[in-house]
């Protein structure tokens, strides 16, 4: 097994939705705002190199919505799917799953691409690929609740179906065994319904590839929960129940959206589990 860091853009999200009722003088000492209290954050995906596959963990924000839906996540920086994906040594068409952690536009919309130039027909961007995800979310995202219809669009997820491309992991557990070897999942409801935390079992080391149970080192004291969840005291006990045991189990974390940090490991002192450092992926590889 190899891992390799897929880094597909930065966007800018409001500090306070970030941080729910945490205060900013708070949470700016991890995520310094700007004039329009807007944060950096990454969309930092993960790419498995594992026997004859080649796992691809959510896809970014993409390049096919339109200016306007685009000017309101201020994309900036130079890095991009295809590009990182080249730059780890593969093509686009190499891939043979698409792990998707949940089908909010800032995780899946590399997903799907334009079909052709008029832009009247989509399909998925990995042409070669199986998508995963599961049935729970995928009912949830597609008869959306009136909180969440701004982060399911329909473009990026219907194509999917369409394909034939699409499979389901099925829950068996909080934590279930997925099709993948060694990789589990951890499913959470707080942030939305049936997110998928994988868990990759790499070497000696478990690495919890985070989404949004866990945006950023930030984010790791137990109230500080985004104003995005759907169930934010469902997030607050999914995450102190997970923080605790991956502290007992020595994981590192692996952040998609910390602008930062990529990875970090936990301690445990008198406030509870907190952060004890911070690493690039590299490190461990």
């Amino acid at each position: 097994m190899k891992l390799h860091v897929i880094n597909t853009g930065n966007f800018k999200l409001d500090g306070g939705a970030m941080f729910g009722v945490v205060p900013k003088s708070l949470w700016s000492r991890t995520n310094q705002p700007d004039s329009n209290n807007l944060c950096t954050w990454a969309m930092r995906s993960l790419l498995i190199e594992q026997d004859n596959r080649l796992i691809l963990i959510d896809t970014g924000i993409g390049n096919k919505q339109n200016e306007k839906f685009f000017s309101h996540f201020h994309l900036h920086g130079n890095d991009s799917l295809k590009k990182s994906i080249n730059n780890a040594g593969f093509s686009i068409d190499e891939i043979t799953d698409v792990f998707l952690t949940h089908l909010h536009f800032d995780h899946c919309g590399g997903s799907v691409k334009w079909a052709n130039n008029e832009k009247t027909h989509l399909e998925p961007y990995f042409k070669n690929a199986i998508y995963w995800s599961n049935e729970n979310h995928w009912n949830w995202a597609t008869e959306p609740n009136p909180r969440e219809k701004a982060s399911f669009l329909k473009e990026n997820i219907l194509p999917l179906k369409e394909s034939g491309q699409l499979k389901w992991i099925k829950k068996e557990d909080s934590f279930t065994k997925s099709v993948f070897k060694n990789i589990d999942v951890f499913f959470a409801d707080g942030h939305t319904e049936s997110q998928m935390i994988p868990i990759i079992n790499y070497k000696n080391e478990k690495i919890a590839f985070m989404a949004d149970l866990l945006p950023s080192i930030g984010h790791i004291p137990l109230p500080y929960v985004m104003g995005y969840d759907t169930r934010p005291l469902i997030t607050m006990k999914e995450k102190g129940f997970f923080l605790d045991y991956a502290y007992k189990n020595n994981f590192t974390l692996f952040f998609e959206h910390d602008p930062i940090n990529e990875c970090c490991k936990l301690k445990l002192n008198e406030k509870g589990i907190r952060l004890d450092s911070t690493h690039m992926l590299k490190d461990f590889l």
